[in-house]
């Protein structure tokens, strides 16, 4: 039986036999189909893994304790912790109340229970990922409307045996994970926190106290959870970096997700960056601005989606653009052939869109994602023009949301 390491030759032969049916498929489309096929979100997460499996240091499994505590528990539905981080959380359940007031009363630690689907409200072990968290309360203040909040350290990855709500208040029988405290990465630690850096300029993530981690050198695992509690990516990935209880491997995913070039673009996107240069070469102008890009995006079917959403008007905005285009960006002009280079604004709009995409789950980058990227550039044209067309970010945040725009691999 082949395992995930034979990706490229599965993918090679589904590609193969679909010609013999007059199907063609790109090769990423087939690597992205045999990714799923795995049961993995995409080729990135299971290239990772084949990198890990080949490349990375030997380090020890983790050991799984087989010491069963019972503890009080609090379920999560819409929100997965690492340890090391702190986090205020807000509870309304009554069992939940129930077991954190006993807890607090019993100087007790508790168990972070993440729920599958957030719509369950009385959940039961099948109910429950397999991986939680242990955590210590810091501090519980009651609320004006009966809910409580409270101020939690987590402390380490645990396995949820047994979960009860039959009781006042919910209890989780669990057994601690010891991850290897020996292994030693430094220079993928190193690769990881310049890949953040860069994506925390990016999204204007204040970094934390005491960066760089690199007092944590011999313990990837503990720079991957520090980074992995950071980074904007939706929850069933947040989940699968919890999961990975080997900590090469688990750091060898955290960079992979942060890796804002490796997400495929579109065809559609691809023509239209094309055609954003093409707008100023054919107008001689030096720079490729986001105006350009704007321009472009108007007739990119993604995009436009999510403007006529907006309720724009394309044709008065596609005027207007290429009026500023025409007459506000002439100084661009230049008499050399040479083809127009991006602006760092540009560039900045295409890396913020695959992070987009990533934390809405698109398999492909799309001029939707590219268009809600130009939001932030908040000093520039485009993001005017969009503006006083009835474009927002907000509700162009909603229509992305909602699935407008998005295209299948």
């Amino acid at each position: 039986m082949r395992d995930f390491r034979d990706a490229k030759v599965m993918a090679q032969t589904l590609r193969e036999c679909l010609t013999t049916q007059s199907i063609t498929i790109s090769h990423s489309h087939s690597l992205e189909l045999v990714s799923r096929m795995f049961g993995l979100a995409d080729w990135n997460t299971l290239s990772a893994l084949i990198k890990a499996a080949d490349g990375a240091k030997l380090t020890r499994p983790p050991v799984i304790q087989a010491e069963i505590q019972r503890r009080p528990a609090l379920p999560l539905r819409d929100f997965v912790p690492f340890p090391g981080a702190t986090h205020p959380l807000f509870v309304g359940r009554a069992k939940t109340i129930n077991a954190l007031n006993d807890a607090f009363t019993k100087q007790s630690d508790v168990v972070i229970a993440l729920q599958k689907q957030q719509a369950v409200d009385e959940p039961s072990l099948a109910d429950l990922h397999e991986i939680g968290l242990r955590a210590d309360l810091i501090e519980l203040t009651p609320l004006p409307d009966g809910t409580l909040k409270v101020q939690v350290r987590i402390i380490r990855r645990v396995r949820v045996r047994a979960f009860s709500s039959d009781a006042s208040a919910y209890q989780a029988e669990i057994s601690d994970i010891s991850e290897d405290s020996a292994a030693d990465a430094p220079d993928l630690i190193l690769r990881a926190v310049t890949r953040f850096e860069r994506y925390a300029a990016i999204r204007n993530i204040r970094l934390p106290d005491g960066w760089p981690p690199f007092g944590e050198g011999r313990h990837p695992g503990r720079v991957a959870d520090l980074i992995a509690a950071l980074v904007l990516l939706p929850l069933a990935h947040k989940y699968e970096l919890l999961a990975v209880l080997d900590p090469v491997k688990r750091l060898e995913l955290v960079e992979t997700l942060l890796d804002v070039t490796a997400r495929p673009l579109s065809s559609a996107l691809q023509a239209t960056r094309q055609r954003a240069i093409a707008n100023a070469r054919d107008r001689r102008h030096r720079h490729a601005t986001l105006e350009h890009l704007l321009l472009a995006l108007l007739d990119d079917d993604s995009a436009a989606a999510v403007m006529r959403s907006c309720r724009a008007s394309l044709a008065q905005l596609r005027t207007k653009t290429r009026l500023y285009v025409d007459t506000e960006l002439s100084h661009l002009a230049t008499e050399d052939d040479d083809i127009a280079q991006p602006t760092d604004a540009f560039r900045r709009v295409n890396d913020r869109a695959a992070l987009a995409a990533q934390e809405v789950g698109y398999p492909l980058v799309t001029g939707a994602n590219t268009l809600l990227a130009l939001f932030p550039e908040t000093r520039s044209p485009a993001a005017r023009l969009l503006a006083e067309h009835g474009v927002t970010m907000v509700r162009a945040a909603k229509a992305v949301a909602d699935g407008v725009g998005k295209e299948e691999a």
